[in-house]
């Protein structure tokens, strides 16, 4: 408990991660079970977290349900594999008979294989689509005007007593409907001020505000340094069901796109490692959202965790479902599988890759939780 506490997280601060988590790795894992049985595979296991067994049960088909004392990941484990990375176990998988070999995932045709391990990262991203969509509907989606949402504390907009609600109806002149016409009538107002028009409910009223020049990321991931009042953009309209699930689809497939980018640019040394979050960030930041936001952040959060556990999932790395899947589609490519000695070299270069990783975003959360950064 005091390790918990010194991390700003505490009992209370933890539970929203660990219930976040569990679910997310429940539909991940609940892909790969319901696509497996649908291809006849027999499922051995279906485990929620790792380590210890907390409780567990077996169903009519003999498949062993169990909650782990670590939520920090899952496995289903089908029948054939050697362990729960779900690597095939050759030896077992020579001598199995006709029957057995019936029921083996190792035994199915490579694009049913292909199609029980892509089913994981898609649940993900399924799920995703639901959870913006219920997220919009209930509190409602961000509209574009320029409305007020937040009031960064000590920035010149606090300072010149903007208000949350406010809206800003004029520039220096130009009048403004939308958010992102502020950006290019503030930024380049270095040292001056800046006449702005503020509607207040029924009144409407002048403030002159000094922005302050700062390094942000501009429409294109770049960082600039430009002129800023503080003030993050608000309102929110709530969707009909239709529209949110569209919205929520066009969120998800964003979402996807961004990490696909963001981990381009990692391999190729352009991109800034430093912005990985691991465990205890997302710990943090469900603590700093439950106790800020709401109820309603958390549903975002967890829609934009699934997309990143989706993402990450398919990474070619060992050990990884995309790790797997590789192997399936070169095996699909050269009409037979990967061997087994290569397999399992690979999967221990993944398995330390994945732990090497593990430790270097660790850093990073830990650095940006007692650094501020």
């Amino acid at each position: 408990m005091h390790l918990l506490d010194s991390f700003g997280l505490g009992f209370l601060g933890f539970v929203p991660f660990v219930v976040i988590i569990s679910v997310l790795i429940f539909f991940h894992e609940l892909g790969h079970f319901l696509v497996g049985r649908w291809f006849g595979v027999k499922v051995m296991t279906f485990s929620i977290g790792f380590g210890p067994e907390l409780l567990g049960f077996d169903d009519r088909k003999g498949t062993h349900w169990r909650v782990a004392a670590i939520p920090l990941g899952g496995y289903v484990r089908f029948f054939g594999d050697a362990n729960a990375a779900s690597m095939p176990d050759e030896e077992k998988n020579k001598l199995m008979t006709a029957e057995e070999r019936g029921f083996s995932l190792f035994h199915k045709p490579v694009w049913q294989r292909i199609a029980v391990v892509a089913a994981g990262p898609i649940a993900n991203f399924i799920l995703a689509v639901f959870v913006f969509a219920a997220a919009f509907s209930i509190y409602g989606y961000p509209t574009s005007d320029a409305v007020v949402g937040a009031v960064q504390p000590g920035s010149p907009a606090e300072k010149a007593g903007l208000q949350k609600g406010d809206r800003i109806v004029e520039v220096d002149g130009t009048r403004v409907t939308l958010f992102r016409q502020l950006p290019p009538l503030i930024g380049p107002a270095s040292g001056r001020a800046v006449k702005m028009a503020i509607e207040r409910g029924s009144t409407t009223f002048d403030v002159a505000i000094v922005p302050q020049m700062q390094q942000v990321m501009d429409e294109n991931g770049k960082p600039v340094t430009r002129g800023t009042i503080g003030v993050a953009p608000g309102g929110l309209v709530r969707l009909d069901p239709a529209t949110a699930l569209w919205t929520g689809a066009k969120e998800t497939a964003q979402s996807i796109e961004t990490s696909t980018v963001f981990f381009a640019k990692l391999v190729v040394g352009q991109g800034d490692a430093r912005q990985v979050s691991g465990i205890v960030g997302i710990a943090v930041a469900s603590r700093n959202i439950a106790q800020d936001v709401g109820l309603g952040g958390l549903i975002v959060l967890t829609a934009a965790l699934s997309v990143s556990i989706g993402f990450i999932n398919l990474l070619p790395i060992p050990v990884l479902d995309g790790g797997h899947l590789v192997f399936y589609l070169i095996e699909a490519v050269r009409g037979r599988p990967v061997g087994a000695r290569a397999q399992e070299l690979s999967f221990g270069i993944g398995l330390m890759l994945i732990v090497t990783m593990t430790v270097l975003v660790l850093g990073n959360d830990l650095s940006h939780l007692f650094g501020g950064k």
